[in-house]
């Protein structure tokens, strides 16, 4: 399998250097742009396999930059950011990136989300995998594995590979309440601290793609102070 490309985009170009030479210590390959007009063109002429993106950025910030390219890409995307509050990690995931990254950060920590994210890709999504026939099927909703779709009343629609897993633990066991913390574990393949604002954006999203009402779902629901199941109507 021939090296992954992973784009850097970042205005910072020190910041730039030294995540381009990490990763390319790593075997990775890497392009780079330094504002967020850049990386859509390059997101979408080069096709890069992750794409790590910082907020604060001009010609187009991270978040615009991010949404953009989730309008035709699956494409991983690890967030960075100066900030650590809580709406920001929040405003990042709803924007449609995967992880976020607070700066400064190490480098082994960088590298292991990488990984992570491309291991979750080529498993659950990555136009690398071969497709499978297996499905799942709960009421009118199918989680196909051959083409990682979300199938609704017949209808294909689209989701990212985080999306997709989440789909896959909870669909999997219909009935079962599983909480925040054994979702992000089960998914991120990490340990679970402080993962809860994670998680809800992710459902949210979810939500948005396969309700008919998000504020009502008939699927995807939330057990108050225990964490989320899904079942038929």
């Amino acid at each position: 399998m021939d090296a992954y490309r992973i784009l850097v985009v970042d205005d910072d170009l020190s910041i730039v250097n030294i995540i381009e030479t990490a990763l390319k210590q790593a075997g990775y390959g890497v392009l780079t742009a330094n504002d967020g007009e850049s990386a859509c063109h390059l997101a979408a002429t080069a096709r890069p396999d992750l794409i790590i993106m910082d907020v604060m950025m001009p010609r187009c910030n991270g978040i615009l930059a991010t949404m953009q390219i989730r309008q035709s890409q699956n494409v991983p995307i690890l967030m960075l950011s100066a900030k650590a509050e809580g709406s920001d990690r929040v405003l990042g995931l709803e924007a449609g990136a995967d992880d976020y990254l607070v700066k400064p950060f190490y480098q082994q920590e960088l590298l292991a989300r990488v990984k992570a994210l491309l291991r979750r890709y080529d498993h659950l999504g990555s136009i690398r995998e071969t497709a499978s026939k297996d499905h799942i099927r709960v009421g009118q909703v199918v989680l196909n594995t051959a083409t990682k779709q979300l199938e609704l009343r017949g209808e294909a629609v689209r989701l990212t590979a985080t999306e997709f897993k989440i789909l896959q633990v909870l669909m999997s066991n219909p009935g079962r309440v599983y909480s925040a913390e054994e979702i992000y574990e089960r998914v991120w393949q990490a340990d679970a601290y402080s993962v809860e604002n994670t998680v809800m954006v992710h459902i949210s999203r979810i939500r948005e793609k396969l309700e008919l009402n998000p504020k009502k779902p008939e699927y995807l629901k939330v057990v108050w102070g225990i964490g989320y199941v899904f079942e038929a109507p």
